[in-house]
This record gives C-alpha cells, structure tokens and sequence, in this order.
C-alpha cells in the first residue's frame, strides 16, 4: 500500500460483509440452523462433515455469545440447539450482534494464538501484528479502509475455492478496525 492509494479517493462501495463470515465452523452452523431449525453437534456433523466434538465445542461457544440456545427436550444425553428467541427491540440491530460475535471470536484465536504458536511449524512463529493512530477526515478514514479492502480482494476467494490456494497457505486472521478516538468523559473537550 502506498500514500497514493490512501490519498487516491475511491467511489468503490464499503465491503461486502465478507468480514461476518470469519468463522467457517460457527457459521456453518449457524446456517443450519437457520436451515433445520433444531439439531444436535451429532446431526451438525452428519450434515457439515466436521467431528461431532468440534461441532459440540462450537455449539456451546455459539451459545455462551448469546447466538443459540438449548431447544426443549424430553432428557437423555442428546442437547439439541435451536437460534436463540429474539425480540429484535430489546436486542439490538443484527448487525451490532454479529459485530459482538466477531470480535469475540477474534479475541479468542488471538488468544489461542499466543498460547499455543510454538506448536505450529517454525515458519508460522511470527505474527504480524501492528497498529497505529493517525488524524483523518471521515473521508480519508473511508479511502484508508477501501485500500485495505483492495489489498485482501485477490485472497477473498481462496476461502470457497481451496484450489486456488497455494502450497503452504493456511487461513490467517486479518482484523481491521477503523474508528475515532472518543475523549474519556473526565477530558471534557475535544483534543486537537
């Protein structure tokens, strides 16, 4: 990325909500869900492919961010899950929901990271971590993100088409997040 491409304005739209999908497990379970109404991690397995232990894990993940919910049942081992019952006035724009989520999702891995990085091969020991504060207008933060966006466009593919991965690619987490810095309430003013 270079200071023309910050400073080039662009009239290309703000993302594609690509961002909500961060999680290929969670989501797919959410997806059935929407689908079939209720399930089990046994039946999510059946249906996604995935282990029926990884598909418990993610279940009760789901769950404890408030996204799904125990369905009714007469007992046994089996815990069915269903979409939790929302009242949409008292929770919130979908949106803020599905933000909450991946940012916890996000912290997770972070952390999962730092604890467990020397397991993965010595190739992969180093993150890529970085962050900055610069003073823009709303417009330069909004060419700001759209070069971002630019930059990951030719890898957003590879998610649905693994044979456009190359050799050695694994899934790397991109978080970007572009906001103002509010005053805290005891600094009155707005800082210059």
């Amino acid at each position: 990325m270079t200071e023309d491409d910050v400073n080039t304005p662009d009239d290309q739209a703000a993302g594609t909500g690509e961002e909500l999908r961060e999680h290929e497990v969670r989501t797919a379970l959410l997806d059935l869900l929407a689908e079939v109404g209720t399930v089990t991690a046994t039946e999510a397995a059946s249906q996604l492919g995935y282990s029926s232990g990884l598909c418990s894990f993610h279940l009760r993940q789901l769950a404890r961010h408030g996204y799904i919910e125990e369905s009714p049942h007469s007992g046994g081992r089996a815990r069915p899950w269903r979409l939790r019952q929302r009242t949409p006035a008292a929770d919130g724009p979908t949106e803020e929901q599905f933000g909450d989520l991946a940012r916890g999702l996000e912290d997770e891995s972070w952390q999962r990271w730092l604890t467990q990085r020397d397991e993965a091969p010595s190739e992969w020991h180093h993150a890529e971590a970085f962050s900055a504060v610069a003073y823009l207008t709303p417009e330069e933060m909004s060419r700001v993100a759209n070069v971002i966006r630019r930059a990951l466009a030719p890898y957003q593919d590879r998610e649905q088409r693994p044979l456009a991965r190359p050799d050695g690619a694994r899934p790397v987490a991109l978080i970007t997040r572009l906001f103002p810095l509010l005053p805290h309430p005891a600094d009155g003013a707005d800082q210059e």
